[in-house]
């Protein structure tokens, strides 16, 4: 792979403001040209302290780490030596150096302090967190991300003093090779029969804000931090292991409001491992899995789990998803997977372009399935009968 100057690039690097707020479509090329910004930066400049951001580790080093390490390669700039594997830092020779961090580490958000900050997909990322980093950040605050719809950024950010705000699209990527510009080109006509498609082709084409046409979820709140006055209610639990993870949703109840927050979403659990991830995380509270997986839940409870099994009636997929749209519900802001699931999670159409009562969870819905396990047995499923664990 080799990294050419591209109209992103160019217009990127025009960008003087303290803070740079990117916003665009897919294959825009915007992590690559900030990236190669802050590379120069780097070298230029002796004793610049540089940090890359975003929601998770796993997400850093599938993106902007790969990104930075091809690039550095490509340029015949990388040394071995010089990069950190274990903390994730490059260390050029004048002093100035290059990290990356994800902002589910809060030492990292409230200890360190820095010239320049990028938060790559900036709209995985709460707003408190922003502030953590910006405060903290002497020079350049860089944003991207992609504009699936409203978020902080646009109410506390763009159009504030000391902000540059630009839209870049694939069409600023020369590099582009044209085999990928021909598979983008293909969604625009899909676009002009398909509401769906038209709204894609809005957000990732064309780089405007948008919204998942068909949404399930139509008023979910998010909230930085659970109140000390709440009460939790119940945890939910969807079991997984080699492809599917395992899931943990607790349930709280605040005044007139519920609040979700994910504190387990992972892989390869086995019984033992999910049951002293409890213990050692002080997840307190009954719990209400999957009544598909009796093994699973007999074992747990043999173990001395307050687990029990949820029974599903007829559509309980759908009765669980108008419970969520029936009342007030928040969505903690670290419950990243159940975020991502939430906005991917829309109604399937049939052929003919007609809504159907069937969800299609286009980014998983695991999380989805451990919340709204919780939030049917804490309300009382109608449908719900009795159930022999043993």
């Amino acid at each position: 792979m080799s990294f050419k100057g591209t109209e992103a690039l160019w217009k990127i690097s025009k960008l003087k403001n303290r803070t740079r707020i990117i916003k665009g479509g897919t294959s825009a090329g915007k992590t690559i040209a900030i990236l190669m910004c802050l590379i120069n930066k780097a070298m230029r400049h002796p004793i610049r302290e540089i940090s890359v951001v975003t929601d998770t580790i796993p997400a850093l080093r599938r993106g902007a780490l790969k990104d930075f390490i091809s690039i550095m390669k490509s340029l015949a700039l990388f040394e071995e030596k010089q990069f950190n594997r274990s903390i994730l830092k490059y260390d050029f020779l004048n002093g100035s150096y290059i990290e990356f961090f994800s902002t589910d580490q809060p030492e990292k958000l409230r200890g360190s302090r820095r010239t320049d900050l990028f938060i790559n997909e900036a709209n995985r990322v709460s707003f408190s967190a922003f502030q953590e980093m910006s405060i903290r950040t002497s020079k350049t605050v860089t944003l991207d991300y992609n504009p699936s719809a409203l978020f902080w950024v646009d109410r506390e950010l763009v159009g504030q003093p000391d902000t540059d705000f630009i839209t870049l699209t694939y069409k600023d990527n020369d590099a582009l090779s044209p085999n990928i510009v021909k598979e983008l080109e293909k969604a625009r006509e899909k676009g002009k029969t398909s509401k769906f498609w038209s709204n894609w082709c809005r957000v990732y084409l064309d780089g405007l804000t948008g919204s998942l046409e068909g949404s399930v979820f139509k008023d979910i709140h998010y909230v930085d931090n659970i109140p000390e006055d709440a009460r939790l209610l119940a945890n939910g639990m969807d079991f997984g292991y080699s492809i599917d993870p395992t899931s943990i949703v607790s349930l709280y109840k605040h005044n007139d409001t519920f609040i979700f927050d994910e504190v387990l979403y992972k892989t390869g659990m086995l019984n033992r491992d999910i049951y002293n991830y409890i213990n050692s995380n002080n997840i307190e509270g009954d719990f209400y899995a999957d009544s598909a997986e009796p093994k699973s839940i007999a074992e747990l409870r043999l173990s001395g789990l307050n687990i029990f099994p949820v029974t599903k009636g007829r559509d309980s997929i759908v009765y669980g998803i108008n419970l969520i749209n029936q009342n007030k519900v928040f969505v903690t802001n670290r419950s990243k997977n159940l975020k991502k699931e939430i906005e991917g999670y829309v109604w399937t159409k049939d052929k003919d372009g007609n809504t159907l009562q069937k969800p299609n969870g286009i980014s998983g819905d695991h999380a989805i399935d451990s919340a709204r396990y919780a939030l049917m047995m804490i309300l009382e499923n109608p449908n719900r009968g009795e159930y022999n664990l043993f």
